[in-house]
């Protein structure tokens, strides 16, 4: 731990890379998966648990802690940290996101958003001056600049000016957030599907010399080769000395494939979502406790794992939870969701180290190619 923001580079391997963000409140080990914590809460987890299964930071998103318990609130109460007993560092999303998912509920000009709230239907404003100013009160150690989010597919025209917007309120943010020796903002490259407009985001966004970047506007309804062509197109004008976030995603395919890309952080709602709703991840591939073939199957999910909930309890004891609807069965499999990501991770990182993630990539996807257990 440093008094100071600080990204080390210490091995790498192709455009593979393995590296440490060091911050006053703790380590990160890159190539890194943050579990999301919108409200402040990783759904159906204790943060005890997530921290167990190795995770050096989680996410808090700003619109919906915006909008309750508030931020003011939050900051009289001592902070995010101490509100949520997570004493490591946390990263908040600027809210950019909802920009686009609540689309519906939103007026969108050069000073900022107004949201209409989801929750009570009062509005709200949020300039990038208020982003960041909420972020501070959350003390959030890693904040993100406030940008325009366009899902795809979009016309170039509506894709350029949500970028060039997206410019000018970075530039906006790193005023606002001044100096602060401890903490990081990050920019965030857009541009949707178009190469050069990714090319001249990240190069203008350079220029700013922030301690991090982000690729935001991927994973929303664009196929993965598109996706990872962006990543390309993208990761060669990025600072090659600071850390290189992908937001929003994804599958551990995506991750995989991402990392040989040469990005460094992750976060998704994906593992404990899909938890929630009887999907498993597994060194096997995807597995799914809804279906029948798992009614009186005693065996576990995976009988290596170091995770509980994959190695001691029974596929027919999951499915029967799942299909009762019992919260209990949401919570063993969000269990064995970040285990498996967090191992994944852990697994990526070594092999970096040891000059061995082709071989490493290619052995992880031949298990889930390979398959589930025959059924009994």
């Amino acid at each position: 731990m440093t008094e100071t923001f600080q990204f080390k580079l210490l091995a790498t391997d192709g455009k593979a890379r393995r590296g440490e963000v060091s911050m006053p409140r703790g380590t990160i080990r890159t190539p890194a998966f943050m579990p999301v914590g919108t409200v402040g809460t990783v759904k159906a987890m204790y943060l005890d648990q997530v921290r167990e299964l190795g995770a050096d930071i989680i996410l808090g998103n700003t619109y919906h802690l915006m909008l309750r318990p508030g931020p003011e609130r939050v900051a009289r109460l001592g902070g995010l940290h101490e509100l949520i007993r997570w004493p490591y560092p946390i990263l908040t999303d600027s809210g950019g996101f909802q920009v686009m998912s609540l689309s519906g509920l939103r007026k969108l000009d050069e000073q900022g958003v107004t949201f209409k709230s989801h929750v009570d239907g009062a509005l709200h404003h949020m300039s990038p001056e208020r982003s960041i100013e909420i972020q501070g009160l959350l003390d959030s150690d890693i904040q993100m600049q406030l940008d325009e989010c366009v899902a795809l597919p979009a016309s170039p025209k509506e894709i350029e000016r949500a970028m060039e917007m997206s410019l000018r309120w970075a530039e906006r943010c790193k005023v606002a957030f001044g100096d602060q020796p401890g903490k990081a903002m990050f920019g965030i490259v857009q541009g949707g599907d178009i190469p050069h407009l990714r090319v001249r985001s990240a190069q203008a966004l350079a220029e700013l010399n922030l301690k991090g970047y982000a690729i935001g506007g991927l994973a929303v309804g664009e196929p993965q080769d598109v996706m990872l062509d962006m990543i390309d197109t993208t990761v060669p004008h990025m600072p090659a000395e600071k850390p290189r976030y992908l937001m929003g995603v994804g599958t551990p395919d995506d991750m995989l494939k991402s990392v040989a890309r040469g990005i460094d952080m992750f976060d998704c709602v994906m593992p404990t979502r899909s938890g929630r709703h009887g999907l498993a991840f597994t060194r096997r591939g995807r597995i799914n406790l809804r279906n029948a073939r798992h009614a009186e199957d005693m065996r576990p999910l995976d009988e290596e794992s170091s995770c509980p909930a994959a190695r001691d309890y029974s596929r027919a004891y999951l499915h029967h939870l799942i299909r009762a609807n019992e919260s209990l069965g949401g919570m063993l499999l969000t269990w064995n969701n970040l285990s498996y990501y967090q191992d994944l991770m852990a697994g990526i990182r070594k092999a970096i180290e040891e000059g061995r993630f082709a071989d490493f990539m290619a052995e992880t996807q031949e298990n889930w190619a390979r398959g589930d257990l025959a059924p009994l």
